[in-house]
């Protein structure tokens, strides 16, 4: 392995961390050589992916953590210093999507298994909601950390984006919305802590094998083939990629990038 690319001795955080995406680049992470604070509401399924970190040859942490809560981020990065005495990386991973119009329309733009509330307008809660898990989570999380970072003069910040914050798709507003204002916030971070030696950047997915679409393509397989025919390469991402193109971006190796959204989307986004 190219020594830039190793981790070994830097701490990282990944919210999100109990399932899918989160979990996979928390054990690529591991598996370059970083200690990981695994992070997610729910106990149980983060103490899992501790203990595959463990597995690996490394330390693990695992916080239970409301990343809707200012607070709960706060305490979760202090705990990861009190035990590990610095976060070198931080993944702001954590998020959900939810397919739904504005307002009740006479006929959907399209068929979609996912569509939720066809016969409501997104209610204030709703929005509200959407916002703190996609968007005020990783504001939080840059926040917490940014000032230990600049302090120390390193740090990799990555924060998950999406190929909805560039596209605009009916029915996605609750989910394209906050993605592209984490396209934004990543660039103007990136600006402002590049002359400390932080380095902000974002990962676009766009179809990857995960439990939430995974379960979309076995009910519907014959709207998923034609989803990922549509995709340039004609398949949907691994999450091995994934992972691979976080350890660059946490490592030495990517020194020279920030600011950046990185699609990972077999060419989706190049049309």
């Amino acid at each position: 392995m190219l020594p830039e690319l190793s981790l070994e001795g830097r701490t990282a955080i990944v919210t999100g961390a109990s399932r899918g995406i989160g979990r996979a680049i928390a054990l690529s992470l591991a598996e370059a050589g970083a200690d990981v604070v695994a992070a997610a509401r729910t106990q149980a399924d983060i103490e899992d992916t501790a203990s595959e970190v463990r597995k690996l040859g490394r330390e693990a942490l695992a916080i239970q953590t409301d990343v809707t809560r200012s607070a709960d981020i706060d305490a979760m990065v202090q705990k990861t210093v009190d035990r590990f005495g610095k976060v070198d990386i931080l993944v702001n991973n954590a998020g959900q999507i939810r397919v739904q119009t504005m307002v009740p329309l006479p006929k959907l733009p399209f068929e979609h298994p996912q569509v939720t509330d066809a016969d409501k307008r997104i209610s204030d809660d709703v929005w509200k909601d959407m916002m703190d898990v996609n968007l005020n989570s990783v504001f939080y999380g840059c926040r917490a950390v940014g000032p230990h970072m600049i302090e120390r003069g390193y740090g990799k910040i990555i924060n998950m984006s999406s190929t909805s914050g560039k596209q605009a798709y009916p029915m996605y507003a609750l989910y394209n919305v906050g993605k592209t204002a984490i396209d934004m916030l990543t660039r103007i971070l990136a600006l402002e802590w590049a002359p400390y030696n932080v380095c902000v950047n974002a990962i676009g997915p766009g179809h990857f094998h995960t439990m939430l679409n995974g379960a979309e393509c076995a009910n519907d397989p014959e709207s998923c083939s034609m989803y990922t025919e549509n995709i340039p390469v004609h398949r949907g991402g691994h999450l091995r990629e994934l992972g691979a193109l976080a350890v660059y971006l946490a490592s030495p190796a990517s020194d020279y990038m920030t600011g950046q959204i990185n699609y990972l989307d077999g060419g989706w986004t190049a049309r």
